[in-house]
């Protein structure tokens, strides 16, 4: 299918991942210099600030999730059953975004130009990830390597369960919720050994 209703399709199903993602992010670097009042405060869970801004990204997602949703019925008339699977998506998709920004706000108190890095980074992931390009008209030896950006996976699993009517492929699930998992931990220790620090260079 070329036609132009399944392009918009397929754009905006790749674009929702990343809308949670991007806004998360790439507001990440800057936690800790903004919310500076409550480094100093000692009994403030300075983690959750991080938990906040994902959520929020999750809401903004949700947003788009239903207006693509209404796009979906006017244009094929219904929603697949494979949309089940999409809370086994979002949940590693959660976790993963949650650790990336605990590493990256942590971080971000310690270089302050960390935010403009960033930027540049989530532009460089947008256009190594299949969202305005078809994944199909890709060499497969750059799909091979492609296919290492969790991403990638999350972008076609968007598109199995919405566009493709099935669901994602379990091996590629399993992997992606291992990472999302170990990026989760791993963030939070990070930011847990660096936050006594934070008073000191705030």
């Amino acid at each position: 299918d070329v036609s132009g209703s399944h392009e918009l399709l397929y754009f905006l199903s790749g674009m929702l991942p990343r809308i949670q993602i991007r806004d998360a992010v790439g507001r990440a670097p800057y936690v800790i210099p903004d919310y500076r009042n409550f480094v100093r405060k000692l009994v403030f869970p300075l983690e959750t600030l991080n938990v906040v801004q994902v959520f929020s990204g999750l809401v903004t997602e949700l947003v788009a999730l239903v207006i693509f949703v209404a796009g979906l019925l006017w244009m094929r008339g219904s929603v697949p059953a494979s949309v089940v699977w999409l809370p086994a998506l979002i949940v590693p998709q959660i976790l993963m975004t949650l650790g990336i920004c605990w590493f990256l706000s942590a971080l971000g108190a310690f270089v302050r130009d960390l935010g403009q890095v960033i930027g540049f980074i989530l532009t460089l992931w947008f256009f190594l990830t299949p969202i305005c390009y078809p994944e199909s008209g890709l060499p497969k030896q750059a799909v091979s390597i492609l296919e290492k950006n969790p991403l990638f996976f999350l972008v076609r699993a968007y598109r199995d369960v919405f566009l493709e009517q099935r669901a994602p492929q379990l091996e590629g699930l399993v992997i992606f919720s291992l990472i999302a998992c170990v990026l989760f931990f791993a963030g939070f220790a990070w930011f847990y050994k660096l936050r006594k620090s934070f008073a000191d260079v705030i």
